[in-house]
């Protein structure tokens, strides 16, 4: 059972997609040129629902959570800004957007901002890339890890860091090919725990009540 700092702890909440389902083929049909289109398409039938979560403050660091290297949140301030980093998406002239993002220390030490983003198309869903941004040795934030590909289709709408360390995600997925970009049937809890020097993924598909 956590304690009251796991609670705290469990929370770096906000909003937006993930990196384990390649099967719909998202690559195939979500290209950063078809995403205007597929916006105007689908303007009347989706509203936008993505906003951040509710943040919980993040806790200072005691002296036995330095000791044991317990992942814990940071000040948004203290870890590198999301909004200024060189993402690998594919949006040729369009701009990024951050759709959520959370400040912590995954337990090595080093201030790390997990965040969603996307190709900001005016309209629409954009799929989602999932990235842990480090200081680079020039202070620019740059991508240390890729948990999400945007490729993959998904729409993140709430990112947290769990009492473990583990980065959770839920997101909008899509069952087939067939699914329309614009209505996502399936609701997605992702997973990312530390292995080694990456992260191994898990996932929980369930149908949207929409679908």
């Amino acid at each position: 059972m956590a304690d009251a700092a796991d609670a705290a702890l469990d929370l770096a909440h906000t909003t937006q997609s993930p990196a384990g389902r390649p099967e719909p083929g998202a690559a195939a049909r979500s290209g950063p040129w078809r995403w205007g289109a597929v916006a105007a398409a689908c303007a009347a039938l989706v509203a936008g629902t993505m906003a951040a979560a509710p943040g919980v403050a993040p806790t200072a660091r005691s002296a036995a959570g330095s000791a044991s290297g317990r992942p814990h949140a940071l000040p948004a301030g203290q870890a590198p800004d999301a909004a200024q980093a060189q993402l690998p998406l594919d949006c040729g002239p369009l701009p990024t957007a951050v759709s959520v993002s959370f400040a912590a220390d995954l337990g090595d030490g080093i201030p790390v901002t997990v965040a969603a983003a996307h190709c900001q198309a005016g309209g629409g869903s954009a799929p989602d890339g999932v990235f842990i941004l480090v200081a680079g040795p020039d202070g620019h934030p740059v991508v240390h890890d890729t948990l999400l590909r945007w490729q993959e289709g998904f729409t993140v709408t709430r990112l947290a860091l769990r009492s473990d360390g583990a980065v959770t995600a839920l997101a909008k997925g899509y069952s087939t090919n067939d699914v329309p970009r614009c209505c996502p049937d399936l609701n997605v809890q992702f997973d990312w725990t530390r292995q080694g020097a990456g992260y191994q993924r898990t996932q929980h598909d369930t149908p949207s009540a929409a679908a």
